[in-house]
């Protein structure tokens, strides 16, 4: 891919990278200073790069990684003021991750493949319903369709396990 060709795509790309970098970073610094690392690794490459899609989705891969890695490098270095405080902030991290393990299961158990890629795409990559549909060849609104009825699914499984 050309220079000018991957600049090009990085432009288009950034809001959408900015926004998965602020779902792991709370500081916007940090998170462009995480997308900006992700493209400086991704700059090297960017001969054996063919479309615009490989760029995405390596930078995006890229990217998450370099924001999870920043975020247990800031919890690391983070020093308890206040124990009560640290351990109550510890406690719902703890219980978030807990949360998000238990919808992955019911996604990965629940959902069809192809409720799981929509459904990735549009949540963990930040894509468009138009380019998901475009990618798969489906119109929009079946593509928001099957969003809908995967979200409803992890819904019902989510109150069957933890019944209010």
């Amino acid at each position: 891919m050309s220079e000018e060709a991957l600049l090009s795509a990085y432009t288009t790309m950034r809001k959408k990278l900015l926004h998965i970098a602020s779902r792991f970073l709370t500081d916007d610094d940090e998170a462009d200073d995480a997308l900006q690392e992700a493209f400086c690794r991704l700059w090297p490459h960017r001969n054996k790069i063919k479309t615009i899609e490989e760029a995405t989705a390596i930078t995006t891969t890229t990217l998450r990684n370099i924001s999870i890695d920043k975020h247990r490098r800031q919890k690391i270095q983070t020093q308890p003021i206040n124990e009560e405080h640290d351990q109550t902030e510890e406690n719902n991290t703890i219980e978030h991750e807990e949360l998000f393990k238990e919808v992955e299961e019911i996604i990965e158990q629940e959902l069809t493949p192809l409720q799981q890629h929509i459904l990735k795409r549009k949540e963990y990559q930040g894509e468009t319903l138009e380019q998901i549909a475009k990618e798969l060849g489906m119109q929009p609104t079946a593509v928001r369709m099957q969003l809908s009825r995967a979200r409803k699914k992890i819904k019902e499984c989510y109150q069957k396990r933890n019944p209010q």
